[in-house]
């Protein structure tokens, strides 16, 4: 099973971008009990202004593509924009499961496409192994 990440003296942090409060409420669960910080936005417009901050760290975004406001494939696509988060890994969370949307999401630079529902072992998994922190 994976680990949580072994650094203990600066936890990781995770933005969450979705405007589902249960979805945002499981997430925050997950992430938190498994050693990161999270920070939760409802929807794309809020989630490029954090990643705009060059005062905020994050080690991954994880984003709905169906959000009021910006969705998650402009959030890819302002994150492409911003050099100080070169190479910050985005996972996409979504019911809308199309292979065209998927397609559009990697080409945009998407370092994995996940359907709702999901499973929490499965995707913090995948978070670990983006990370780098699989054991």
């Amino acid at each position: 099973m994976a680990q949580p990440p072994r650094d203990t003296q600066v936890r990781r942090r995770i933005l969450v971008a979705d405007d589902e409060p249960h979805i945002r409420r499981v997430l925050e669960t997950l992430l938190d009990s498994s050693g990161f910080d999270v920070d939760m936005v409802c929807d794309g417009a809020e989630a490029l202004q954090r990643l705009q901050d060059a005062s905020l760290r994050y080690d991954l975004v994880l984003t709905d593509l169906m959000m009021p406001e910006r969705d998650g494939l402009d959030v890819l696509s302002g994150l492409a924009e911003l050099e100080h988060r070169r190479g910050l890994p985005v996972v996409v969370l979504t019911a809308k499961g199309q292979d065209a949307d998927r397609a559009r999401a990697v080409a945009l630079g998407a370092a994995d496409f996940l359907t709702k529902p999901f499973s929490p072992k499965k995707l913090l998994g995948r978070i670990l192994q983006i990370l780098g922190d699989e054991t």
